[in-house]
C-alpha cells in the first residue's frame, strides 16, 4: 500500500526498527531492559494487533508511539510516524504528532477523564487550545464526532458528567476525543477489556467505521488473540519485552507456531461446543437420595428509586437453584442485574421481594448479631471483580488469610494458624514466599488468587464469584479457572459464577441462566444455551462473541 506523504515516500504510516528501552539501575539494584529488539509496521488503513499477557511490553510499545515514555527510560532504534523519529523528536515535534498525526484510547475511560468536567470541556478543550478553534466552532465540530460514535443525544451529552455515562458509553466518548484532531494513525491500548460482549462489538463497529471511513492505520493492543484475529488484519505476538512470532491474524491464530503462542491460543476459552464441558451432577447421591439444592432463590426483585428518573427495576422475580458441588453461570450484559442478584444473594444488599436460602438457611434480613454475620459468612463467600479493593495494602498476603482463619477459628493455635495459611495459599498455586508479600507487590492474577484462598478459609458452603476473571489474561484466567474447578473437586464446593465471557462460562459451569434488563430469560445447560439457544437475546450475546475471519485481508 503506498502513500502521498513526502516524509515518508511510500514507506509504512508506522515504522518500529530495533526499538530498546532500559531503565537505568536504582541505588541499590541493576539496571532493567524491557524491549529488546521491537520490529513493527502499520500502513496506512491497516488494523495490526499487538498480543500478549500482562507484562510482556505491549503497552510501553504503543506509548513510544507518541513519545509517552517512563522517567529516565534510555532508547536506542526509531520509531518513524508519518516519518518523524518519535525518539529524537524535540517538544514541538511531538506536539503536532499527537495533534494531528497520531492518538491513543486507554483501557479505562474513567481513568483519561476529569470526573468534575463536563464531557464537552473535555471534547471541545483540545480543539481550542490546541487547534484554536472558536468556541462555537469546537462545541459543533464535539457533537459531530459524538454522533460519528453513534452516542444518542450529542447536544444533550456535552453538559452531563463522566458518573452519569457506562463504560461502553464513556469509551465512546474517549474514541471521539481520539478522533478530534483527524488522526492518521490510532492507537487503542485493550479499549474493550472489561466490556461485555454486545458492548464490545458496538465499540469494535465504531472503530472499524472510522477506519474505513478515514482509511486511518490503527495499532491495537489486546491479550484476547481470538478478538485480534476478528478484528485485525496482522498480528505480533509479544512475550517479556520480545515480538517471539508475527503473520496474518487469522493464520496466527489457526496455526501458531511459537510454543507460547500455541500457550495462548490453548488458554483461550471458546464457546464452541467440543464435548468437553462440566458434567452436570446427578442430584441424586451415592445412596441415590435425591440431594436437595445448596442454594435456593425464589421470585428474588430489587428497585432502585433514582432521584429525577423514577424508579429503575434491577432485578425481578429472579428464581435459581444449585446442587451441592455445582456451578451455575449468570450471563448478561452490564446493567442486566448480575451483580444486583448476586449481591443480594451474600446480603449485601437488601431485596423488596423473595427469599434466600442457604444450605436450608432461609435468609431474613440483614445479620444483626456478630455471631449472625459469622455464621451467614461461613454460608456463602463472595470473590469480586477487583481483588486489589478488597485487601488490605498494609497487610500481608499470609496476614490476610490468617485473619480469616483466626476470626472463624478462634481457639486455633498459632502454629496450626500458619500452616493452614501456607496449605490455602498452596491449594490456589502460590508459594511461602507470597504470604510475607504484599497486595501491590503480586500480579492481578495472583492477587485474585488470594482472594480466593481467603475467602476458602471460612469453608463457606457456597462461592459467590463477580466477574472475578474478567480483566486477567487468558493464561492466568485459566489458571484461576483450573484452581476453581480443582477446588471444587476436593471439597465439593457450590459456586455461583457470574461473567459476560461465554467462553469462560462453558468452561466452568454445568448450568447457565441469562439475564436482561434484571430479567432471567433463559436456562439451562450450558451446552445447550450454547448450541441451541431458544431466546432471542441469547442468541444475540451469541452473535456478538468475536470469531476469527479466516481469510481475512489487509
Amino acid at each position: 500500500m503506498t502513500s502521498t506523504c513526502p516524509g515518508r515516500a511510500g514507506g509504512p504510516l508506522l515504522e518500529i526498527s530495533g526499538l530498546r528501552l532500559d531503565l537505568p539501575a536504582p541505588k541499590h539494584g541493576t539496571a532493567r531492559q524491557l524491549l529488546h529488539g521491537i520490529d513493527l509496521a502499520v500502513a496506512d488503513g491497516e488494523t495490526v494487533g499487538l498480543v500478549g499477557e500482562s507484562g510482556s511490553g505491549k503497552s510501553l510499545t504503543a506509548r513510544t508511539v507518541l513519545g509517552l515514555l517512563p522517567d529516565r527510560a534510555q532508547t536506542s532504534g526509531s520509531v518513524l510516524l508519518d516519518g518523524t523519529n518519535v525518539l529524537t523528536a524535540n517538544r514541538a515535534e511531538l506536539k503536532r504528532l499527537r495533534l494531528s498525526t497520531a492518538a491513543m484510547i486507554f483501557q479505562d475511560p474513567r481513568a483519561g477523564i476529569n470526573p468534575m468536567r463536563t464531557l464537552g470541556d473535555h471534547l471541545t478543550e483540545a480543539l481550542r487550545l490546541g487547534e484554536g478553534r472558536p468556541a462555537a466552532e469546537a462545541r459543533a465540530r464535539a457533537i459531530e464526532l459524538l454522533a460519528a460514535v453513534h452516542l444518542p443525544h450529542p447536544e444533550e451529552h456535552l453538559r452531563q458528567y463522566p458518573h452519569e455515562f457506562s463504560g461502553g458509553m464513556l469509551q465512546r466518548v474517549m474514541i471521539a476525543g481520539a478522533l478530534a484532531g483527524s488522526p492518521k494513525l490510532l492507537v487503542c491500548d485493550e479499549p474493550t477489556t472489561a466490556l461485555d460482549v454486545t458492548t464490545q462489538a458496538q465499540i469494535l463497529d465504531v472503530l472499524a467505521e472510522q477506519r474505513e471511513q478515514r482509511a486511518m492505520g490503527m495499532l491495537f493492543i489486546t491479550h484476547d488473540l481470538t478478538l485480534a484475529a476478528a478484528f485485525c488484519d496482522r498480528v505480533y505476538v509479544m512475550r517479556e519485552g520480545k515480538v517471539v512470532e508475527q503473520g496474518a491474524a487469522s493464520q496466527v491464530l489457526r496455526r501458531p507456531a511459537n510454543p507460547y503462542t500455541q500457550r495462548l491460543v490453548a488458554a483461550t476459552p471458546t464457546i464452541e461446543v467440543t464435548g468437553d464441558e462440566p458434567r452436570e451432577r446427578t442430584e441424586l447421591d451415592a445412596d441415590g437420595v435425591l440431594r436437595p439444592p445448596v442454594l435456593v432463590v425464589h421470585d428474588l426483585a430489587k428497585t432502585y428509586q433514582i432521584r429525577g428518573r423514577g424508579p429503575l427495576r434491577a432485578v425481578s422475580g429472579a428464581t435459581i437453584a444449585i446442587p451441592a458441588g455445582e456451578a451455575l453461570g449468570v450471563v448478561g450484559e452490564s446493567g442486566s442485574g448480575k451483580s444486583t442478584l448476586a449481591r443480594m444473594i451474600v446480603g449485601l444488599e437488601q431485596p423488596d421481594a423473595g427469599t434466600v436460602s442457604i444450605d436450608g438457611a432461609v435468609q431474613s434480613g440483614r445479620p444483626r448479631t456478630r455471631a449472625d454475620r459469622l455464621r451467614h459468612a461461613r454460608r456463602i463467600q463472595m470473590v469480586f471483580q477487583d481483588p486489589y479493593l478488597s485487601l488490605d495494602p498494609r497487610m500481608s498476603v499470609g496476614r490476610a488469610v490468617e485473619d480469616a482463619l483466626r476470626l472463624h477459628h478462634p481457639g486455633i493455635a498459632t502454629a496450626d494458624a500458619r500452616a493452614q495459611v501456607l496449605a490455602l495459599l498452596g491449594q490456589v498455586g502460590l508459594v511461602e514466599a507470597h504470604a510475607q508479600a504484599l497486595p501491590r507487590t503480586l500480579s492481578g492474577g495472583q492477587r485474585q488468587r488470594v482472594a480466593i484462598a481467603r475467602a476458602l478459609a471460612i469453608e463457606p458452603a457456597v462461592l459467590v464469584m463477580d466477574e472475578a476473571t474478567s480483566a486477567l489474561d487468558v493464561s492466568v484466567q485459566a489458571q484461576v479457572l483450573d484452581v476453581v474447578s480443582d477446588i471444587r473437586r476436593d471439597r465439593g464446593l457450590t459456586v455461583l459464577f457470574i461473567s459476560h465471557n461465554l467462553g469462560v462460562v462453558r468452561t466452568v459451569c454445568e448450568r447457565t441462566v441469562v439475564m436482561r434488563s434484571g430479567e432471567i430469560v433463559e436456562s439451562g445447560r450450558t451446552v445447550d444455551l450454547l448450541s441451541n439457544p431458544q431466546h432471542e437475546y441469547t442468541r444475540l450475546l451469541l452473535d456478538s462473541v468475536p470469531r476469527a475471519e479466516p481469510d481475512r485481508v489487509a
